[in-house]
């Protein structure tokens, strides 16, 4: 069984990353109008994609990295820098700021873009899985680490349905509040990446 500081870890980061509080107002802004069913629909549908995108990353990404010849240090060091950069941008609100700046056309159907891609599923999710199923301890720990994915997704989608209440309930403030933290603990997180990468290279000890 893997350790539980790896699991807490895992759920901590891919929580992060992923940011169920942070997709509340997008949510909200790209299904005003919407009927709570069509809402159900489409959060379903959105949280089914992205699913999809970080089990294939998740079990074939190193793989995928070693056809293109690169090294899990290597990609540890990149993941860690993505995900700091990824903490920077939600502790300064440039996050929030370009989630809420996207329109989206009336009949436009959300939730493969932007919702599952790139919000749900990103750059900082994908590096993140990758990340996690190649420090997991052999299969169980790949699995363990899949189904924290799924259990984060699963919240994901409670909390998009969840969006009129919870927008009310945190409001503006408590939202921003939330994200900052989130981003701290990101933060703190991807730089462990990268010390887990240089190690993983033997520069240091």
């Amino acid at each position: 069984m893997p350790e539980t500081a790896f699991l807490i870890t895992a759920f901590a980061t891919l929580f992060v990353v992923i940011d169920p509080p942070g997709l509340v107002p997008l949510f909200i802004a790209l299904t005003q109008g919407m009927t709570p069913e069509h809402r159900r629909r489409l959060a379903l549908r959105a949280c089914l994609i992205a699913t999809g995108l970080l089990l294939l990353f998740g079990l074939a990404g190193e793989s995928i990295l070693a056809f293109v010849g690169i090294t899990m240090p290597a990609f540890r060091i990149a993941g860690g820098i993505l995900l700091f950069l990824t903490a920077l941008d939600m502790l300064f609100e440039r996050r929030t700021q370009r989630r809420e700046g996207q329109k989206t056309d009336p009949d436009h159907d959300p939730s493969v873009f932007p919702l599952a891609i790139p919000l749900i599923a990103g750059p900082g999710a994908i590096a993140t899985m990758i990340l996690l199923v190649g420090e997991s301890p052999g299969w169980p720990g790949t699995f363990a680490v899949l189904g924290l994915m799924a259990l984060v997704l699963a919240t994901t989608f409670l909390f998009l349905l969840a969006s009129p209440p919870l927008e009310r309930l945190l409001g503006r403030t408590g939202t921003i509040v939330i994200t900052r933290l989130l981003g701290m603990l990101l933060a703190a997180l991807s730089v462990q990446f990268v010390i887990d990468g240089i190690k993983g290279t033997g520069l240091i000890g």
